[in-house]
């Protein structure tokens, strides 16, 4: 999968995209990464790639010259899939990175300032939210989004079956985990856990994922069928 980042701060993206499982799945040519620079784009004097709203208001707006200049270039002929990143859009879901993570291509548009302007959302084909609050900028959404949706591409983790058994990846919160040693510090692990018996494991782990979410996230139980 090619993913193109428009936005106006490219270097918030190294760390992240460049290190971990990220870095190894460019590696292996699972997914590529294409930053670019919207304030490079900008026709005016000054590079600017915002301006005061129309209207009034407090902040600034950004300019759709440098993005439809930048889409020109990157993305003429709409063949990625675009997503802008925006408090207004649909919360990102595992169901909703699952479906992103079947597109070729995709194209992910940062917002800054007080917004972006509607004639440049208006070309977009979706946008999402990563939740119910507000950032500075785009650009740490656009980051949880492609490592949330790479998690479902087959080859980027180590095991395919890795994203199986996690939180919310069957509606509930993730079960207790234990790793050596058996006991530490007078802690120690589940006797179940140690049994070698599977059926009675995966009968724990169901019950202490419905007990986890219960207690921390009850609000799921009821979406549950």
């Amino acid at each position: 999968m090619k993913i193109d980042v428009l936005t106006l701060f490219p270097e918030m993206f190294h760390g992240v995209l460049g290190s971990s499982i990220m870095k190894r799945a460019e590696q292996k040519g699972i997914l590529e990464f294409v930053l670019h620079d919207i304030r490079e784009y900008s026709e005016s004097k000054h590079k600017n790639a915002d301006d005061y709203p129309f209207g009034g208001g407090a902040g600034m707006v950004m300019m759709p010259q440098p993005i439809f200049s930048c889409l020109d270039e990157v993305d003429s002929e709409h063949r990625a899939y675009r997503i802008a990143l925006t408090p207004r859009g649909d919360v990102l879901s595992p169901s909703l990175a699952k479906e992103l993570a079947k597109k070729d291509s995709l194209l992910l548009l940062c917002g800054h300032y007080e917004g972006i302007d509607e004639r440049a959302l208006s070309v977009m084909d979706r946008e999402v939210s990563i939740g119910d609050y507000v950032l500075t900028g785009g650009e740490l959404p656009a980051m949880v989004l492609i490592d949330c949706l790479s998690r479902f591409i087959d080859g980027v983790l180590g095991s395919d079956d890795s994203n199986k058994d996690e939180s919310f990846s069957d509606g509930l919160l993730e079960y207790p985990q234990y790793t050596r040693p058996a006991e530490y510090r007078g802690m120690k692990v589940p006797n179940v856990l140690l049994s070698g018996n599977h059926a009675e494991i995966e009968k724990w782990r169901r019950e202490k994922s419905l007990e986890e979410t219960k207690k921390r996230r009850p609000d799921l139980l009821e979406k549950l069928k």
